[in-house]
């Protein structure tokens, strides 16, 4: 599969036309997704139009833009203009917008070439794919494994080649998670830097739009997009001497040793690229707390209102969950927050990037809705497993999940890259330097 940064230089040489690729992508589609189930809305008639819409500006010697030509498909959650959007719920079933959500805008404006829309958990709950509109997607590397969430559909149609680029949302590593899981690479960007509205949550501190790719240097191509930018910054970078923290064990995050050591193998990379690694980790105490917390009030205020026995019951306890707060309880969850970020902060000042496994677990059995036990641990709720990504998520800053290795039995591990607040871009360059090692040739 050849990278969306590469098919876009062969698009604006006139090597190959949109229509070309449009049409080898859509002949992936057809091939693997009856199988996998990623992609559950599909566009062709509107994909050929705007593919042959960039042939012709091509003819004139014009460029549509950042993402001339490139087969994208949207998460369904975003509201696309004239495409059904049902937010994997039975309430939105039958929607279809009269309006594109920002960041769709912004992609369309670029040049991009929309095959549909991918499969999310109902209203993007959980990191499991799976809803009652569409049913399940499959991971490609086992098909009987989860693919993760809840940007699941995008990952399965990035890691099979069916779209070149995918948008995703995260709040508590619905951009990560699959990108570990599908051996694709998912940055969750800091909060401001890429639109969340209309279909966000005003205030929330939480949940972020952002890109995934097969490697950091199309997430960066996309990120440019997604950030109103007009080119794209460089991500080539001399790591010689940054200072990384490789964190250990943090209380109530435990690892499978598979993950673990699939993570560990990845470090002496680091040492390759000249980075200078320390054992170090951060005090995360209130993180599980205080995400919970704002959590639950952002699913109260975007969801409330809407008619709840006709949704899953996760998402009827988080609403509950959300309803039952006092403004105290808010106001106490942002303190705490506040804290954390200050401590994390003060630790990033001495580490320019801290790294970790971006799932605690691998791929799990497609029949299970959520991880219930870790190394005999047992877990309570169904997002309990994922802390090793919204203990991130709840301070503020970018964190990129890259592919790392495979297990014994062949499934994908990712491994996550934690920057300071802002520097979304350093945070691709390591990455990007990191790939090149692993890969052993330019990505």
């Amino acid at each position: 599969m050849h990278s969306a940064s590469l098919l876009r230089q062969q698009l604006l040489s006139g090597e190959i036309s949109a229509v070309e690729v449009f049409e080898a992508h859509l002949k992936t589609i057809e091939r693997r997704n009856p199988e996998l189930n990623a992609i559950v809305t599909l566009t062709p008639d509107l994909a050929r139009a705007q593919a042959e819409a960039a042939d012709r500006a091509m003819a004139r010697g014009e460029s549509l833009g950042l993402l001339h030509g490139l087969p994208v498909a949207h998460k369904d959650l975003q509201e696309t203009q004239g495409i059904r959007t049902t937010f994997g719920s039975p309430i939105y079933a039958d929607y279809v917008p009269a309006f594109d959500t920002e960041i769709v805008r912004r992609m369309k404006a670029a040049g991009s070439v929309c095959l549909g829309k991918t499969n999310t958990p109902e209203f993007g709950a959980g990191s499991q794919t799976f809803n009652p509109v569409f049913g399940k997607t499959r991971n490609p590397y086992d098909v009987t494994k989860t693919c993760g969430g809840s940007s699941g559909g995008a990952a399965v149609a990035l890691a099979t080649g069916m779209i070149a680029l995918a948008d995703g949302s995260d709040t508590g590593g619905s951009l990560r998670n699959p990108a570990s899981f599908c051996g694709v690479t998912g940055l969750r960007t800091t909060p401001g830097l890429v639109p969340i509205e209309p279909n966000g949550c005003p205030g929330s501190p939480l949940t972020v739009n952002g890109p995934m790719a097969r490697n950091a240097g199309d997430v960066g191509l996309l990120l440019a997009v997604l950030a109103g930018l007009d080119t794209v910054p460089e991500l080539n970078r001399d790591c010689k001497g940054t200072r990384v923290a490789w964190l250990g064990e943090v209380p109530g995050m435990p690892f499978e040793a598979a993950v673990r050591d699939v993570v560990n193998g990845a470090r002496k990379h680091f040492d390759t690229i000249g980075c200078h690694v320390d054992d170090a980790t951060p005090d995360f105490t209130d993180a599980d707390a205080a995400f919970r917390v704002l959590r639950a009030h952002e699913f109260y205020s975007l969801h409330g209102a809407k008619p709840r026995e006709r949704m899953k019951e996760t998402v009827q306890q988080e609403i509950a969950r959300g309803e039952r707060l006092t403004a105290d309880d808010i106001a106490r969850a942002h303190t705490s927050r506040n804290g954390l970020r200050q401590r994390v902060a003060a630790f990033q000042a001495q580490y320019e990037f801290f790294v970790l496994p971006t799932v605690q677990v691998l791929p799990f059995d497609i029949e299970q809705p959520y991880i219930t036990n870790i190394n005999g641990a047992e877990l309570p709720t169904y997002i309990d497993w994922m802390r090793s990504c919204y203990f991130i998520s709840i301070l503020g800053v970018p964190a990129l999940s890259v592919p790392c290795g495979l297990s014994a039995e062949g499934l994908p591990v990712g491994l996550q890259i934690v920057g300071r607040a802002g520097a979304d871009w350093d945070v691709l360059r390591l990455g990007k330097a990191l790939e090149q090692v692993i890969m052993g040739k330019h990505v």
